[in-house]
């Protein structure tokens, strides 16, 4: 294990660019193959990246705040004492390891049915206790443990396929229904498949740290607290006898908007709405007002969570074009093909979760994503006669499965992390190769069910 695990750290070392860099190759990459593989014009190629460069803008803003309020729930008091509590309890490198990533796998799925982005960034926050507190830890591999865990959002209520083609009125259902959730996510091999990767990954995360002898980087405790105190250094300035001081930083304030919001959100429901992404962000900003108490505490944890988005905010543009030049071209109609073309109705799920994790280099965001894989695979389903829901999936699990090597998801690890992407690379990749199997072997059995 640690000759693999070497090989491919110092593979992504030599080699693995900054994540912006990567998109920026991308972007090119896709112009080149929207010409030489599917004979659209350079100009059209040009104009499709441009127009489609800022289409999901509201999207991006969208996944922004996730994020950030994310960020300000994993951050809060109340979860903060929980997280101690468990570090309390790790003693050894690899308990470590162990930790952080059935954290991030369990409370961050957990946490993912109620916002994705805290499942992403609270793994991230259990590294770095454990980092801290258990002597002897590789600081680059419990990042990527804690990291490795994101990918079972793709078996939650975060998993936006799932969940989208069982609602009333989504895009496709007029060519394939409606799809119960106890058809997908909630079915016996889902659930099956959850517990294997909740079981070999941390495993395998453990064997991977390095043995006695061999280079460990540490996280020094010195630097953490230096970072600990820039981030609090604005903390609750002000004296304490202005009626500004105390308006800032009043619990009564916060309790009475945060109900406010939560009212909001009960009248909603009981009215009838229906639960959207715009949704699920005003219900975590209100929560997390309720959760950090005073107006002053929730604004010094925002501004902290915007300081992981950068890289997001920046890219998800590119990723955008890249989406339009591939929808433009016909590029997805043409990847999907080549692994259809040779699929059955039992083997169409295994080649549906390949061409999946493909496509997802190009359209790292699950919604995007099905638009534009979707309609083909829905087509082949119904002409192999293969299981929709089971077609649907494959898609997810592919989403799933890629983002623990998609640069673009990293960002947030990185950014709490102070860590490069070829620091943590090397060991997603190993996760990578170990959840392939698991979801693979899913895929082959499945149809046979």
């Amino acid at each position: 294990m640690s000759k693999i695990t070497a090989f491919f750290t110092e593979l992504m070392r030599k080699y693995l660019p900054d994540p912006f860099v990567f998109a920026i190759l991308l972007t090119l990459l896709t112009m080149v193959l929207a010409f030489a593989v599917e004979s659209r014009p350079v100009n059209l190629v040009v104009e499709d990246w441009g127009k489609g460069f800022w289409s999901l803008l509201a999207f991006t803003t969208q996944m922004a705040v996730i994020l950030v309020m994310g960020y300000v729930l994993a951050a809060a008091p109340l979860v903060n004492r929980f997280l101690d509590r468990i570090a309390s309890h790790v003693h050894t490198p690899r308990q470590a390891i162990i930790v952080a990533t059935i954290v991030a796998t369990i409370v961050g799925c957990v946490g993912s049915y109620l916002n994705w982005g805290f499942g992403l960034v609270i793994g991230g926050i259990m590294a770095r206790k454990l980092a801290l507190k258990v002597k002897g830890v590789h600081y680059p591999l419990i990042i990527a443990s804690a990291y490795t865990g994101f990918t079972m959002y793709s078996l939650g209520f975060s998993a936006t396929i799932p969940v989208l083609i069982s609602t009333k009125g989504h895009t496709f259902e007029s060519s394939m229904g409606l799809i119960p959730l106890t058809q997908t996510i909630f079915s016996a091999p889902m659930l099956l498949t959850s517990l294997a990767v909740l079981i070999a990954l941390p495993l395998l995360n453990a064997a991977m740290h390095p043995k006695a002898g061999e280079k460990i980087v540490e996280l020094d405790p010195a630097v953490a607290a230096e970072e600990g105190k820039s981030a609090a250094g604005h903390d609750l300035l002000g004296d304490q006898k202005t009626l500004a001081y105390r308006l800032n930083n009043s619990r009564v304030l916060n309790l009475l908007i945060g109900l406010c919001g939560m009212a909001y959100v009960v009248l909603h429901f009981v009215k009838g709405g229906n639960l959207d992404l715009n949704m699920i962000n005003f219900f975590i900003l209100f929560l997390g007002v309720l959760l950090l108490k005073t107006p002053m505490l929730y604004v010094e944890k925002v501004n902290e969570g915007v300081k992981t988005i950068g890289g997001i905010i920046l890219q998800f543009p590119f990723y955008a074009g890249i989406m339009a030049i591939m929808h433009g071209s016909g590029l997805v109609e043409s990847i999907a093909h080549i692994f259809v073309s040779i699929a059955s109705e039992h083997t169409l799920p295994l080649w549906g979760l390949v061409s999946s994790f493909v496509i997802n280099f190009f359209a790292p965001s699950g919604g995007g994503h099905w638009v534009l894989q979707g309609p083909f695979m829905i087509d082949a389903a119904k002409t192999l006669g293969a299981s929709q829901a089971q077609t649907a999936m494959s898609v997810m699990l592919g989403n799933g499965w890629n983002d623990l090597v998609q640069p673009f998801w990293i960002l947030p690890a990185l950014a709490l992390s102070k860590l490069k992407l070829k620091d943590i690379m090397g060991y997603t990749v190993v996760s990578m190769m170990l959840v392939g199997v698991i979801y693979a072997t899913t895929m082959l059995i499945w149809p046979h069910l």
